[in-house]
């Protein structure tokens, strides 16, 4: 295909990227047949499940198996931003600087490594049917399976029951969902009747990172069933016309009656604060907030709904690296980290797991230790988690799922560094003191992604 022919100069244009200056040389050379006995490095971002996190305990569950046989996983986590990880595996796989056996990678990243070769194939039975079909999509490029996801993520609508109480809303629970005319009238009631310490009615992640990106995206996909700014070949594909219906969306959601001022600023940590805190009575987030958020608050205090219009797919997929000397057993490693179990114990601990069976089958349970870590991140340690009679956390099969299935992904393109950097940059103006129109914007974005993702 045409992408394959594209491989190698796709390979010496990453290293022009501004995140990926770290890199450098023509890659690592090809692995050997046969594995060479040792450790198998896993290279990761943060467990968000805390210290000794499920991550953690999966992976000394497998070495109990094979470390007799001479293999031994192990985890080095990568410090920073994701973007920062991206350049500092980007950089490590292309000069063969670090002996990485598997990478975890944002799902957004999987056509940028596929593509220059800097990852491997792996067999097709890794990921099958069990695998919820929106997480699947995310593990191929070009034909091939590259990566197999491990723990997925998308945008949820958290909300304070009690602030809808305060206000004197009688529906307090809004499980059923709602769309954003429905919020934007919740909100109007609560600026009508604010509780105490409520600023406006919700907040999320506008500040100039990949937060903001995928805000974005939300609006944009919301706005037609069907829109997609890339191909499948990751070629740009949306037109002038579909960007203005997008630009309009985010700024009526991200109006001033509606949104926390501070949102403009905030990434996920500190717009989890602000709704903590009691700012707002509605947040956008990830699905690891409900087990922080639950260490404060009870039940009749918290709750959460899926995101009105469409919710962005987000995760981390694992792949085996294209110097690894132990390609097979760190095959065999994936296959165990993904498996039925493994899913299971990831949804327990706080993730979101990428296999159906976790959420619906009472008879897949996990037995690698037990399912909540010892402390969160933050430091907090009882688990206080809403649980399901099957233990799972009690949003996972009614609220989780069905939001996993009906997300949408970001843009697929080995070039989503340029991508979500530009993206990001020109919505910027959205938010300063004197925006432009629509058209305006629409324009220059237009014009930005062009040369951002060039044919």
């Amino acid at each position: 295909m045409r992408s394959r022919r594209l491989a190698a100069l796709l390979a010496s244009l990453f290293l022009l990227l501004p995140a990926a200056c770290t890199g450098g040389g023509d890659g690592p050379s090809a692995a050997p047949s046969t594995d060479v006995p040792g450790d198998i490095v896993i290279a990761s971002g943060r467990d968000v499940t805390g210290r000794n996190g499920i991550r953690e305990r999966l992976i000394e569950a497998w070495n109990d198996k094979y470390e007799k046989a001479g293999y031994r996983a192990r985890l080095v986590e990568l410090p920073g931003s994701a973007d920062e990880q991206r350049s500092q595996l980007l950089g490590a796989l292309q000069s063969g600087s670090a002996a990485y056996d598997v990478v975890n990678l944002d799902v957004t990243w999987v056509p940028e490594f596929a593509a220059a070769r800097l990852v491997r194939p792996l067999p097709e039975k890794l990921v099958d049917e069990d695998v919820i079909e929106s997480v699947a999509s995310t593990a191929r490029w070009d034909g091939d399976v590259y990566a197999v996801p491990f723990n997925s993520d998308v945008g949820l609508l958290y909300y304070r029951r009690d602030h809808l109480r305060q206000a004197g809303v009688h529906r307090t629970d809004l499980d059923g969902g709602m769309d954003w005319q429905q919020l934007e009238e919740l909100i109007n009631t609560l600026n009508d009747h604010k509780p105490a310490g409520y600023e406006k009615g919700w907040t999320t992640q506008l500040a100039a990172y990949e937060g903001r990106t995928v805000n974005a995206v939300e609006a944009f996909a919301s706005t037609a069933e069907d829109f997609a700014l890339t191909d499948g070949e990751g070629h740009y594909d949306a037109t002038v016309e579909e960007l203005a219906k997008g630009i309009d969306e985010l700024r009526r959601r991200t109006g001033q009656p509606y949104v926390l001022p501070d949102a403009v600023h905030s990434d996920e940590a500190s717009s989890l604060s602000d709704f903590a805190a009691g700012r707002t009575t509605f947040l956008r987030h990830w699905p690891y907030a409900y087990r922080t958020l639950h260490q404060s608050f009870t039940g009749d205090r918290l709750g959460v709904t899926a995101l009105p219009g469409r919710a962005v797919l987000g995760g981390q997929n694992l792949a085996v690296t294209a110097g690894s000397r132990r390609a097979d057993m760190a095959t065999k490693l994936i296959e165990y980290l993904t498996g039925e179990e493994s899913e299971r114990c990831l949804l327990d601990a706080g993730f979101a797991a990428t296999r159906s069976s976790a959420y619906t089958q009472d008879g897949v349970r996990c037995t690698v230790g037990a399912a909540t870590p010892s402390a969160s991140p933050t430091g907090e340690s009882p688990d206080t988690v809403p649980r399901d009679p099957a233990g799972r956390p009690a949003y996972a099969r009614g609220t989780l799922l069905p939001a996993l299935r009906q997300a949408v992904p970001r843009p697929r393109t080995p070039l989503y560094g340029a991508f979500t950097q530009t993206f990001t940059a020109q919505l910027g103006a959205l938010f300063t003191e004197h925006p432009p129109g629509d058209a305006e914007l629409a324009e220059e974005l237009d014009e930005a992604l062009r040369r951002a993702l060039p044919d």
